[in-house]
């Protein structure tokens, strides 16, 4: 008896950057019954990203469905991904401004790195040894280029929150049904995003998961 194989499901890569629903949006690609990439594998990969080194990423992103924050999160990561797998999807999560997204992010860093209501220093970055030693440290160099005395501008981090948003938009602006933007705050978003992926919603909306 011949058995008819389950058709492969196309890819999902959530581009939006850290701090921006990513967790509640992996939750509810999970509920839709995606494959989640393991994060933490990915993650490791981040010297790879910072010589645009694409080739074991894509390897890696073989064994799962969807696909979200670093390095999927950061410029670049995206236009590799949509040559590899041109049948894919892409979620850009967005805030309700850049301003609100920085504030975000620098609670998350304070919640994570210095257990307190304040930003880490350079050595707690470097001694911390989530992902791997000095992974904090390391992410902050590649992906914002910012001085150790002040890793957290607020102008550098803020133009490169606009930078990664307009660069997504820009590249898929010929292909616009390849591209959702959402904000998982709006009301709407859940549909949007079952309605862009041709997915019945498993339920009413989204669970705003990790929120800071």
């Amino acid at each position: 008896m011949l058995f008819k194989r389950k058709p492969t499901r196309r890819k999902v890569f959530c581009v939006g950057r850290n701090k921006t629903g990513t967790t509640t949006l992996f939750d509810a690609l999970q509920g839709l019954g995606y494959r989640m990439g393991d994060q933490l594998t990915a993650e490791k990969m981040l010297f790879d990203y910072a010589r645009r080194d694409f080739r074991q990423l894509i390897e890696y992103c073989k064994g799962a469905d969807a696909f979200q924050d670093i390095p999927f999160s950061l410029p670049y990561t995206f236009m590799a991904m949509d040559q590899a797998f041109p049948d894919s999807r892409f979620i850009l999560t967005v805030r309700d401004s850049a301003e609100q997204w920085y504030e975000s992010m620098m609670r998350f860093q304070g919640k994570v790195h210095s257990g307190e209501a304040r930003l880490p220093t350079v050595d707690e970055l470097k001694a911390s040894t989530r992902v791997f030693p000095g992974f904090a440290y390391h992410t902050k160099k590649i992906i914002f280029n910012t001085p150790d005395d002040d890793l957290y501008n607020r102008e550098t981090l803020i133009r490169h929150y606009h930078f990664h948003n307009d660069m997504v938009q820009d590249y898929f602006r010929t292909t616009p049904g390849k591209l959702l933007v959402i904000n998982v705050a709006d009301s709407d978003a859940y549909t949007r995003l079952c309605d862009f992926l041709g997915e019945k919603p498993a339920g009413d909306g989204f669970a705003w998961l990790n929120k800071t």
